[in-house]
């Protein structure tokens, strides 16, 4: 990469997560509204659609992620992601036109092949940063997360007044924006001579998987990561359901509330992860955020008033340092011409997790707050993320565990 230009490529790779971070968090106070214009019914019954919407998502991510990592090891990491930029933007014109709930489907499944754009974008940074300081490169990419959700859910709380339609044209227009931008500053970050042929045999989830084995810390850690993702899901899957019903709020208020989370994550990533990661390393700093995100969960689930959700979102301000974390760790053990399959791996592995975390979240969510319900529980959702992310603890545990006193092998 030329010396002149590796200033604007960063800040290509930081405004790429930050404008596809809005462009999800301005669809999410008014996907519940969107999904009962098509269908009719209550909020209880929409759940149910959203978290089969979301599972479509998922589901392509889980297969696409794998392909578009193994792509930017092939051919490079600018036309990958300027390539799942173009598509994320017309799809999201295909969803604000949406005649029926089968071409919102649509929608999100070509959203999810384009959405594993972050894949590409990690393989990038991990190109340009030396190892050591990789881990807050990434919780840097998650504070660009965090600052869309600040924006995202508070304009389409705004934009939501306007019909449950108008946010996503304002996501079309803003991922097409960012692929003219990219097209003008983005340089390549991968030299011809670390890239290596493209196999279909490596381009799958099972592929990768398999290609991971020679790592077993890694499988661990990915594991690790899987279950994390899964219990993170009640936030995009069940938030708008949960405080709707049980606090009555409006979307400008899911609005809000997502855009104070968004805060936190950027305060997390942005600032404490910086501080953190040097002093205590990866794998504490992984270890202390995991126990104070389980805590935030089981305090969701049992809020009594609406305040609550917003004292328990303080939690993230180390919850939301583990995904960085956790991924830097695996980052370290994988040569530097296989950075795009790892984070193909990541992203596939987030990809399963919210396959099978929406429809958990949402059945959970809808069964027990219904009318009729044998217990009423709506944050049963809540109470199950906190399990699983106590589960992540021993393997995380056992990873670390496994590899201490053994060289690392490299592909």
């Amino acid at each position: 990469m030329p010396a002149s230009r590796p200033r604007h490529a960063l800040l290509f790779i930081f405004v790429t997560v930050l404008l596809d971070s809005i462009g999800v968090g301005i669809i999410l106070p008014v996907t519940p509204a969107l999904i009962i214009d098509l269908i009719g019914g209550d909020l209880s019954g929409a759940s149910i659609y959203g978290g089969w919407l979301g599972f479509v998502f998922a589901a392509m991510q889980f297969l696409f992620a794998p392909v578009l990592g193994n792509l930017s090891d092939r051919f490079g990491r600018r036309p990958v992601i300027l390539f799942a930029l173009a598509t994320l933007g017309i799809d999201y014109l295909v969803m604000a036109l949406a005649p029926t709930i089968a071409w919102l489907f649509l929608g999100r499944a070509v959203a999810g092949l384009a959405g594993a754009s972050f894949t590409p974008a990690y393989a990038y940074v991990a190109d340009v940063t030396p190892a050591e300081q990789r881990a807050r490169a990434f919780a840097l990419l998650g504070a660009a997360f965090g600052a869309g959700f600040i924006l995202g859910p508070a304009v389409g709380g705004l934009l939501g007044a306007l019909g449950p339609r108008a946010p996503f044209y304002a996501a079309a227009l803003i991922s097409l924006a960012n692929l003219g931008y990219g097209w003008l500053v983005l340089p390549e970050s991968l030299p011809r001579q670390s890239r290596r042929p493209f196999e279909w045999r490596r381009a799958n989830p099972a592929g990768t998987l398999i290609r991971m084995r020679r790592h077993p810390e890694v499988l661990a850690l990915l594991l690790a990561i899987f279950l994390w993702n899964v219990a993170g899901q009640v936030y995009p899957s069940t938030w708008a359901f949960y405080t709707m019903h049980k606090f009555g709020w409006s979307e400008a208020a899911v609005g809000a509330s997502l855009a104070f989370a968004g805060v936190i994550v950027v305060a997390s990533q942005g600032g404490i992860a910086r501080v953190l990661f040097p002093r205590l390393g990866e794998a504490r700093t992984a270890f202390i955020g995991i126990l104070c995100g389980a805590g935030g969960f089981l305090g969701y689930a049992f809020a009594s008033q609406g305040w609550m959700m917003y004292a328990w979102l303080l939690t993230w301000l180390l919850g939301g340092i583990v995904y960085p974390g956790m991924n830097a760790l695996a980052s370290h053990r994988i040569a530097a011409d296989a950075q795009g399959e790892l984070q193909g791996a990541i992203a596939s592995s987030f990809g399963l997790a919210s396959i099978v975390g929406p429809p958990l979240m949402t059945q959970l969510f809808g069964h027990f707050s219904a009318p009729g319900a044998p217990i009423a529980f709506p944050g049963a959702a809540f109470a199950c993320a906190a399990a699983l992310a106590v589960a992540t603890l021993p393997i995380l545990r056992g990873a670390l565990r496994a590899e201490a006193g053994r060289p690392r092998s490299r592909d």
